[in-house]
């Protein structure tokens, strides 16, 4: 009688611990950024992705097309709207492809598919490295917009680029405080309407400036190897232009689910929506600046354009305050991580003060990281052919195979080895091609200049 007794209460002592790890767990998920509200409607699914995706990248593309000429050009960006749709797509389905069971944030969903261990080392490096590596991106962005309306309102009076670095991150300082993806609404709503507005004034002030004369649409580099460099890393600038899937999994959990209603079902139409937004805001850029400007194309296609003055400065602020919501977009899943790691490995309070410091030191580290190496259009063909490609292109797709196991040569299956393929030529030619011209630049660089 007394073994049942202590039998007994060892299983109640177990259960109350297993109890009050179960709401410890439920406490801080309903802390942290991702998973601490779910009350998101079909569109913030539109302009969270608008946000996430239009941001730096559409500003290069004419630059890219540059390098990659009229007809590899138009191919590379038509294949990769179609395949990022498709792999994206996947994310969503996958989302709850295990009933009773949400994968919020994209490691989850590489656990499952890889294994606990194995998912979290694949994942979480890329998707690190995406996330910091657009922040870092948009730093500059931000800092260099700032600067071309300096100049345009203010010409004559130079002021270097670092400090406009600083000024565009000290909005962020702020901003950084926002709990969570739904605090973070309206910000995304006027990004994604600013990137609408910038990209529409770059196509439109760039026809009403009419064709260059004597412009050439050959390759501008003067030596094979410098064409096929140049081609490589223009890649990468595409792929960056396509960067929405790192933070998918993240905006899809902020949306309710029900079975008779799954949060697949709103963040798939939002997705489409915003992939249309997408289409109109980088075919007419890309394509009618290239045409415009010739090889000649700045790598911010802003940068190419001077008059009219006011609409030139009106066009650089919208892309200011575009990157303002794109950063955050970006950042919420590393402080997520940040938090998470904090609080679970090395046991820290979740609060006010935690916060404060993690998301602060975020902040200042990318705003240096920026300042230092402000390489727009490598920085961008780097990180979209190192990191965007792997976790955009053909991640899902190695997920997909692995977790719904189609059958062998059928439609399924040629199209996620297709998508493979694709992605891992990107991953291993863009950033050769990128690294070589960030050398180039690096070159005749001061620092903090």
């Amino acid at each position: 009688m007394e073994i049942q007794n202590e039998q007994y209460d060892d299983q109640k002592n177990s259960f109350e611990v297993q109890k009050e790890g179960t709401g410890k767990d439920k406490s801080l998920d309903e802390w942290l950024p991702i998973s601490s509200k779910r009350s998101g409607k079909w569109w913030y699914s539109t302009f969270h992705n608008v946000t996430a995706m239009v941001g730096a990248g559409v500003l290069s593309l004419p630059y890219a097309m540059a390098q990659l000429g009229w007809g590899p050009g138009v191919v590379i960006l038509v294949l990769s709207w179609v395949i990022t749709l498709f792999t994206l797509w996947q994310m969503v389905e996958m989302h709850e492809m295990v009933p009773g069971k949400r994968f919020d944030r994209y490691h989850e969903l590489g656990q499952h598919a890889f294994g606990e261990k194995l998912g979290l080392w694949i994942v979480v490096p890329q998707q690190l490295i995406c996330e910091i590596g657009v922040d870092i991106v948009y730093m500059v962005t931000g800092g260099t917009s700032l600067q071309k309306f300096h100049d345009t309102v203010r010409p004559g009076k130079h002021i270097k680029l670092t400090y406009f670095i600083m000024i565009f991150a000290s909005c962020h300082f702020v901003l950084a405080f926002l709990p969570n993806f739904n605090s973070i609404t309206i910000i995304s709503l006027a990004a994604a309407v600013m990137s609408l507005s910038y990209s529409t004034i770059a196509w439109t002030a760039t026809i009403a400036k009419g064709v260059q004369q004597n412009v050439q649409y050959g390759y501008p580099a003067t030596t094979t190897a410098g064409t096929v460099f140049d081609f490589m890393g223009a890649l990468g600038n595409v792929a960056f232009a396509y960067a929405g899937h790192n933070v998918a999994l993240e905006i899809q959990a902020t949306i309710p689910s029900t079975p008779d209603r799954p949060s697949k079902i709103p963040m798939w139409r939002g997705v489409l929506l915003a992939y249309m937004v997408v289409a109109i805001c980088y075919f007419p850029v890309a394509l009618i600046g290239y045409w415009m400007f010739g090889n000649s194309v700045s790598a911010n296609i802003l940068i190419s354009l001077n008059k009219p003055a006011w609409l030139i400065a009106m066009a650089n602020m919208f892309v200011v305050i575009h990157v303002i919501g794109s950063y955050q977009i970006f950042a919420m899943p590393v402080y997520d991580m940040i938090e998470t790691t904090l609080v679970k490995k090395f046991h820290f309070k979740p609060c006010f003060r935690l916060r404060f410091f993690s998301r602060t030191t975020y902040v200042a580290l990318t705003m240096f990281i920026g300042m230092t190496f402000p390489f727009f259009g490598s920085l961008l063909g780097f990180f979209g052919g190192f990191a965007f490609a792997p976790t955009t292109y053909y991640l899902p797709c190695i997920m997909w195979l692995a977790l719904y196991k189609p059958k062998k040569f059928s439609l399924s299956w040629i199209l996620n080895w297709f998508c493979i393929i694709v992605g891992i030529l990107l991953t291993i030619l863009a950033p050769i091609g990128a690294l070589r011209q960030i050398i180039i630049e690096a070159s005749t660089y001061t620092f903090y200049s």
